[in-house]
């Protein structure tokens, strides 16, 4: 790209602050706008990236022919900025395209699916980087391990993380790919399940070599010229899958994977759940379909700390303990309160949940009612609209009226601090794609006063 500048409208994004990142490392003037500050953008600017957080176009450089503008469709139509941009001769892409554009000539190892793809595109990455293979990386989560979204290597070989949100990853042309669920997401865009299903057949036909998909997903060889494999945390006929799996005492599984080419022993998952072991086999398909050694792929998982917001746990004592987690769609929530399960056994959890988009809360009502069921009580906050504006009949009460959970209480998340200083906790949990994360800090340092206090 001939371009001096890069420009970007919606920098704070995860994907976005990713490709902001990889700019700024090939040596481009990088700067852009977001809507709010938080840690990430905090990040960006102590990495010598301008954000501003006011709509204003003298932000934007003026040197039309030499800056690229890049953009995320979860802004507003209407902001100025983009209008700008827009009508000003600048060269304007979306986020994917841009990706397309950088992942095109190299090796592209995709990871797809409406829930999992960012844990295990992190792990994947992970594996491939420890293994000295080496790789760059665009991950929708900041990893544990790194503490970034963003990967860079000399290598050309890239993974990423392929996002189905407005059709992303049709952008994507990958050697090798997994896709690791199909259920009904974005109907905002997609309009119907079929529809959503169908952009995956669509992604699927640009797979070059190798497509990996968790056994049962509707996809079949006339949707691709690649090589199909399938992989299963419990179908012990895919291709990858888990023999003699049992977590130890916190929760963390020990499992042999056995694949195509053998079986490798005690293999230990660096984070805990079953949720994660079966993104651990996801991932380890793709390292072996990419031909890393299989020991070095036993070493990355064991040695895997994870992504931020993904079953993360701040505060774990045998009294009282802290989980965030990143689940907005009603099967991401039945998986992680299930995976909890596993983690703390026996134990009153109580999850706090943020919905996102009103959409979302319009279409699956009944199946967010029904996963947080699973809950011992449910603290329900008012709904994250993010990029949509309100939907008349559309509030928390619509899943707050049909969860059975033995306990459950409808808040105001100003309300939240207030109420869980007066609240015994045992595991707590907060849940959201939202703005709900702006708790962790306090919750976290206000529960673990509450340990320092008991054990005096």
């Amino acid at each position: 790209m001939e371009y001096k500048n890069v420009y970007f409208i919606g920098i704070g994004g995860i994907g976005m602050s990713a490709l902001a990142r990889y700019f700024r490392f090939k040596g481009y003037s990088v700067s852009g706008y977001d809507k709010t500050e938080t840690p990430l953008t905090d990040q960006l600017q102590s990495e010598g990236i301008d954000v501003h957080y006011e709509d204003n176009v003298a932000f934007i450089p003026k040197d039309v022919e030499s800056t690229l503008v890049v953009y995320t469709p979860a802004i507003p139509e209407d902001l100025q900025e983009l209008v700008y941009v827009m009508n000003g001769g600048y060269t304007v892409l979306k986020r994917s395209r841009t990706l397309g554009i950088i992942t095109k000539g190299q090796k592209c190892l995709a990871v797809a699916g409406t829930h999992g793809k960012t844990t295990t595109s992190t792990l994947t990455a992970h594996i491939i980087h420890q293994s000295g293979a080496g790789c760059s990386a665009f991950l929708g989560g900041i990893s544990r391990n790194y503490g970034t979204n963003l990967l860079v290597s000399h290598t050309p070989t890239v993974v990423a993380e392929a996002d189905e949100f407005d059709r992303s990853f049709l952008q994507l042309y990958p050697e090798i790919a997994l896709i690791t669920a199909m259920d009904a997401d974005h109907l905002d865009i997609y309009g119907d399940l079929e529809t959503y299903r169908q952009a995956f057949r669509d992604f699927a036909r640009q797979v070059s070599g190798t497509l990996i998909i968790k056994k049962g997903l509707p996809i079949s060889e006339k949707d691709t010229p690649a090589k199909i494999l399938t992989y299963s945390f419990t179908d012990m006929e895919a291709d990858f899958h888990p023999e003699n799996a049992r977590p130890d005492e916190l929760g963390y599984f020990i499992y042999d994977l056995k694949y195509p080419g053998g079986v490798i022993k005690d293999l230990k998952v660096g984070t805990p759940g079953w949720v994660n072991a079966e993104n651990s086999v996801a991932a380890a398909a793709i390292c072996l379909c990419h031909g890393i050694d299989p020991e070095k792929v036993k070493e990355g998982i064991g040695s895997f700390e994870g992504v931020k917001r993904r079953l993360e746990i701040h505060l774990n004592t045998k009294k009282i303990s802290y989980v965030d987690d990143y689940a907005h769609h009603p099967a991401e929530l039945a998986s992680s309160i299930s995976s909890m399960r596993d983690i703390f056994p026996g134990r009153k959890i109580t999850g706090i949940f943020q919905p996102h988009l009103y959409t979302r809360t319009r279409d699956f009502a009944d199946e967010f009612a029904a996963s947080l069921s699973a809950l011992d009580k449910l603290i329900l906050l008012d709904i994250y609209p993010a990029r949509e504006p309100a939907i008349e009949g559309v509030t928390s009460s619509l899943i707050f009226d049909k969860v059975t959970a033995p306990e459950k209480v409808l808040l105001k998340k100003e309300e939240l601090m207030a109420y869980l200083e007066k609240e015994d906790v045992d595991v707590l949990v907060t849940f959201g794609a939202g703005n709900v994360d702006r708790f962790i800090g306090p919750i976290t340092e206000m529960l673990t006063e509450r340990v320092r206090k008991a054990e005096q």
